[in-house]
C-alpha cells in the first residue's frame, strides 16, 4: 500500500505563516521556544500563532535541554499537540509532561544512531538531524542519508527527517529514506523565521507528487 510522506513546517513566528503552511497541507507546525534560536517565540506571539492554525493540524512546541518549569509554564498557556525535545534530555524527562513526545537525534559523521534511538522507544517519533556543534536545530545541512536510512529499516518508531531539506531535493529523499515525515525550516525561508511563499508552495508540490 503506497503512502503519502507527512510534512512538519518549523520555526513559524507569524500568524499568516502558520495559515499559509496549513493551507497548503503541513500535517504539523513547529514552535520555537529556544531563546538562543533565531525563530525562538514568546509566550505571546506562540498564541497568537496558535488561534491562526485550523482543526486537524498539529502544533507542536520545540525544547532544547529546558528546566521542567520551562515546559509546564508554556504547557499552562498554549495547547500543544505534541513536544519535541532537540537537546540531551533524557527519556523519563521527556515522557513526564502526558503529551506525546519526539525526540530529536543529531546525526555525527560516522555514527549510528540507533543506540539513541533506543532509549527513547516511547517516543512518538524519532527525528533525525544534522550534528552542528553552534545550533541545537535548523542549520540547513544535510547529513548522510544512508544512515537515516539504515534507522528507518531497523526502528520500529516513526523516523522524522530534517536537515538541509528544499524543494530541490524533497523528492530523492523520500525516495532514498522512506521516512514517515520531512521536518524542515530553513529550506522555505526567505530569512531566519519568515516563511517564503514561493518556497513552501513549490516543496509541497514536490512532495506531493511522491508516494512510497
Amino acid at each position: 500500500m503506497q503512502r503519502r510522506t507527512r510534512i512538519k513546517i518549523c520555526g513559524i513566528t507569524r500568524p499568516q505563516d502558520a495559515r499559509l503552511a496549513a493551507q497548503l497541507g503541513a500535517d504539523a507546525l513547529g514552535l520555537v521556544f529556544y531563546a538562543d534560536s533565531p525563530r525562538g517565540l514568546t509566550l505571546q506571539q506562540a498564541q497568537e500563532i496558535r488561534a491562526a492554525v485550523p482543526a486537524f493540524v498539529s502544533v507542536v512546541g520545540l525544547f532544547v535541554n529546558p528546566e521542567r518549569k520551562q515546559v509546564s509554564d508554556v504547557l499552562d498557556h498554549l495547547r500543544l499537540d505534541c513536544l519535541q525535545f532537540h537537546g540531551d534530555e533524557a527519556p523519563e524527562f521527556c515522557q513526564s509532561f502526558d503529551l506525546p513526545y519526539m525526540k530529536a537525534v543529531r546525526v555525527r559523521s560516522g555514527t549510528d544512531p540507533l543506540p539513541a534511538i533506543k532509549l527513547h522507544q516511547q517516543a512518538s517519533a524519532i527525528l533525525l538531524d544534522s550534528f552542528d556543534p553552534e545550533q541545537a536545530g535548523g542549520t540547513g545541512k544535510k547529513f548522510d542519508w544512508t544512515v537515516a536510512r539504515h534507522c528507518v529499516d531497523r526502528s520500529s518508531l516513526p523516523i522524522v527527517l530534517a536537515g538541509g531539506l528544499n524543494q530541490d531535493n524533497a523528492v530523492r529523499a523520500i525516495k532514498e529514506v522512506h521516512p514517515w515525515a520531512l521536518d524542515l525550516s530553513s529550506g522555505v525561508e526567505k530569512e531566519p523565521g519568515i516563511k517564503d511563499p514561493q518556497r513552501l508552495q513549490a516543496f509541497f508540490n514536490e512532495v506531493n507528487r511522491v508516494r512510497i
